[in-house]
């Protein structure tokens, strides 16, 4: 364990293995002079290697004990020096909501409520929200309601997080995640029963919308009130199929800012907010996707292009909110090399009724391209290699052991 940094100013940073929603914090934070403590429940994270990273703490996992990993966050911000608490994952916003009136006794943080964190979860309640605020959003229902498979579906979970504030039958110590989306046929009428078991909760259908393009916005608020935005296009995910983009480029357009601002504005918003986006490739709307209330995995794209999320969080959460400078730059592109090569794999072990699998060689000269184009990678930083270094050995490690 690293010893502390005396008086100086420090924030807690929660992290996982992917460095993707935290290395951009621990860097922005650390270069100006805030002291980074990184807490994770894996020995030896890619972040740790950085040399911004202040102090490398361990705390339980929270898929394994919840409760305890609030708690260790809990008796962290309870030191003296640490200001904020920074949220990177969904255990982080639901356990700094869920438990907010502990942690405001010891530290101050920028995050919903319970009763908002919990509508915004809920993609069948945040679709009564997107709907009341007048919103485009997909036709959504609970898979037990329907009872007409003849369109073109989609099935994923109800919630980014099953946890007991949510659903029934969890204990407050336990959680999971189900992400597996299913691209249905039409007419193609699934095993609701092994579905239900599968995902353990009553998970929801959408209407599949054929999207010209994705796009994220995400923002910081204020009760409602945005105090900086972003938007990017998502030129590629870590899928053909879709998923988290991982080449992007910024963007500013009018009116999804406004519709993004209105559903954020209906939900009182109060934090940060990735919200994501298709358009509809026939009505040319903006429709919603999801809400997550906490740093996005396009987060080094995002500072890249000139907005410093991780310091404006830092400026809310010390009282600094009306220091914040919310340009950025337009027209700025970057990748994520490992999800680069996430969507070249993806060509060989996803499928989708919905969409056409591109051709490998199409695949190669479009990555190609684009690398000429906009050659930033999201970790390549010459000042700070460790995490690069550490990243490449522990893909290189995990690759030759399922090898071998």
């Amino acid at each position: 364990m690293d010893e502390g940094c005396g008086t100086k100013e420090s924030a807690l940073i929660p992290t996982g293995l992917g460095p993707s929603r935290t290395y951009p914090t621990i860097r922005s934070l650390g270069r100006r002079g805030i002291n980074t403590i990184v807490a994770s429940e894996h020995d030896n994270p890619p972040v740790f290697a950085s040399r911004h990273c202040g102090e490398r703490l361990s705390v339980p996992a929270p898929e394994v004990d919840l409760v305890g990993y609030k708690n260790a966050l809990l008796g962290l911000a309870s030191r003296p020096d640490v200001r904020t608490i920074v949220p990177s994952r969904e255990e982080d916003a639901y356990v700094l909501s869920r438990y907010r009136d502990e942690f405001d006794e010891v530290v101050d943080m920028v995050v919903p409520s319970f009763e908002v964190l919990q509508r915004s979860q809920d993609r069948l309640q945040l679709t009564a929200a997107a709907e009341k605020a007048g919103v485009p959003v997909p036709e959504t229902r609970l898979l037990s309601e329907v009872d007409d498979w003849e369109p073109e579906l989609i099935i994923k979970s109800r919630y980014n997080l099953l946890a007991d504030g949510y659903v029934d039958g969890y204990a407050p110590e336990e959680s999971s995640k189900v992400k597996s989306i299913k691209h249905l046929s039409p007419g193609e009428h699934p095993d609701v029963d092994a579905i239900l078991e599968e995902m353990e909760h009553d998970p929801i259908v959408q209407e599949y919308v054929a999207s010209s393009d994705e796009y994220m916005f995400a923002g910081l608020y204020d009760h409602g009130e945005p105090l900086a935005t972003f938007q990017h296009r998502q030129i590629r995910g870590d899928s053909y199929v879709g998923g988290g983009g991982v080449y992007r480029k910024s963007v500013y357009i009018e009116e999804l800012e406004q519709v993004a601002n209105d559903l954020l504005s209906q939900l009182d918003w109060h934090g940060l907010a990735c919200v994501e986006y298709m358009r509809d490739a026939e009505t040319g709307e903006f429709k919603l996707t999801e809400i997550n209330p906490r740093m996005w995995q396009s987060l080094p794209a995002t500072v890249h292009a000139g907005a410093d999320f991780p310091y404006y969080y830092w400026q809310a959460a010390t009282g600094q909110a009306d220091r914040i400078d919310p340009g950025y730059d337009i027209d700025s592109g970057s990748h994520s090399l490992r999800g680069e090569l996430g969507y070249v794999l993806s060509l060989f072990r996803d499928e989708s009724p919905h969409v056409e699998r591109p051709s490998l060689g199409a695949t190669a000269r479009e990555l190609l391209s684009s690398f000429c184009e906009d050659p930033y990678f999201d970790y390549t930083h010459v000042d700070d290699l460790g995490l690069f270094v550490s990243g490449a050995n522990r893909m290189l490690r995990n690759r030759l052991r399922s090898s071998g």
